[in-house]
């Protein structure tokens, strides 16, 4: 699960990590009054999106706004929010298509002597926390580590008591970092890695994170991702949860119980078993086809959940025909057939359906879906399966 911008800072606030102050806007004339609230000649506006590289971003219907730009003074601040808002914006994350902006973080200005790079993970090759920082702040962590990857440091800590102050004192003297530096980082740091564990986060990214002319550390952005099988621990940061960042189909399956990720492909893929799942992929992908999403409704599924499956698969439009590949083992493939048949009842199949079934109860399954009079092209194997498939959509 992630969370905007504004969200992870307030909950850093929370736990006394600094961090810039500043006010969310949805509203060019919120924008106005948050500039004067916050009292400083200088401002930041900073779109408000699931996605990161907003600083480079462009809107789709106007390339020269940026996704975040300085104001200098209410009037400003209003102008650049009624650029975004409303608008799409494009960054190297969101894909051509962007993403909506509904809200502006309006923060801010920040007397910036240095910027770094921060970031937690877990690592789980020693299945611990690793606290990572650079001196290439501002710069996306991904391109520093396929170019320069000894500018990445990296300490390990103990998450039931967080990083030891040598560790904290190494990191600084590594970066250069003196004086006052040191005692903000000691505070900053611990709180950041507390953080980090209290609320099962899965990432925790400060980029960039700002030391200050007085030599305090304070994290300008920040990108919180949670560990969604922790939620049920944290009511609080569930709430946080913005539906419309998220992709309709893949809340829908999640709320219906199924593993769902859309794809930019046009066959549909449904399929029992993660490791199948992306196996069937990628012999799609072999044989010259594009799978259109990942689809792993489960050993446990039933009838109902399985129709659910090809409701959310159909209503893609870029789906042009769909590949079922079933390996029965707690699935039974008679309800996979059955969900088969009620779901061409219910929903309707207007493009190709390939059908592969093994495992549990094949024969039967096998059974209902010849009986059914439904137009099925069956996949002797999955080579076969894929094949036919690919060549339907071709």
């Amino acid at each position: 699960m992630k969370i905007h911008e504004y969200q992870a800072k307030q909950l850093l606030r929370d736990a006394g990590v600094a961090v810039p102050r500043n006010i969310v806007a949805k509203t060019p004339e919120e924008a106005a009054k948050a500039y004067e609230e916050l009292g400083g000649k200088i401002a930041v506006v900073k779109a408000q999106i699931h996605a990161g590289g907003r600083g480079k971003g462009t809107i789709k219907d106007n390339p020269d706004q940026r996704g975040v730009q300085l104001v200098k003074s209410a009037d400003e601040a209003k102008a650049v929010a009624a650029a975004l808002l409303g608008k799409e914006l494009i960054t190297i994350q969101t894909g051509p298509e962007g993403k909506l902006v509904n809200q502006v973080l309006i923060e801010e200005g920040c007397d910036i002597a240095r910027e770094l790079y921060m970031g937690i993970v877990l690592d789980r090759a020693v299945a611990k926390p690793v606290l990572m920082m650079s001196s290439e702040g501002g710069t996306e962590i991904e391109e520093v580590a396929a170019h320069s990857p000894e500018k990445i440091l990296k300490e390990h800590f103990d998450p039931s008591r967080g990083p030891d102050a040598f560790q904290v004192r190494k990191l600084c003297k590594k970066l250069g970092l003196e004086g006052a530096t040191i005692k903000s980082a000691m505070k900053f740091i611990s709180g950041l890695c507390k953080v980090y564990v209290e609320t099962d986060c899965s990432l925790l990214e400060i980029n960039p994170l700002v030391i200050t002319g007085s030599g305090d550390m304070i994290a300008l952005d920040c990108k919180m991702n949670f560990d969604s099988n922790g939620l049920f621990r944290h009511p609080e940061i569930v709430a946080l949860r913005d539906l419309s960042e998220e992709e309709p189909a893949e809340v829908k399956a999640a709320d219906t119980g199924l593993s769902y990720v859309k794809l930019e492909g046009n066959i549909g893929c449904l399929v029992n078993g993660a490791g199948l799942a992306m196996a069937t992929m990628d012999i799609i992908k072999l044989h010259g086809g594009e799978p259109s999403n990942f689809l792993d409704v489960g050993g446990g599924a039933n009838v109902d959940q399985v129709t659910e499956a090809f409701r959310i698969l159909l209503a893609d439009k870029n789906v042009k025909a769909v590949l079922v590949n079933i390996f029965g083992g707690i699935m039974r493939c008679t309800t996979i057939a059955t969900a088969v048949v009620e779901a061409y009842k219910s929903v309707g199949f207007n493009v190709p359906l390939v059908v592969r079934l093994e495992g549990t109860e094949v024969e039967q399954g096998r059974k209902i879906l010849a009986e059914s009079g439904i137009p099925i092209i069956i996949g002797d194997g999955l080579t076969d399966a894929a094949k036919k498939v690919v060549a339907a959509v071709a």
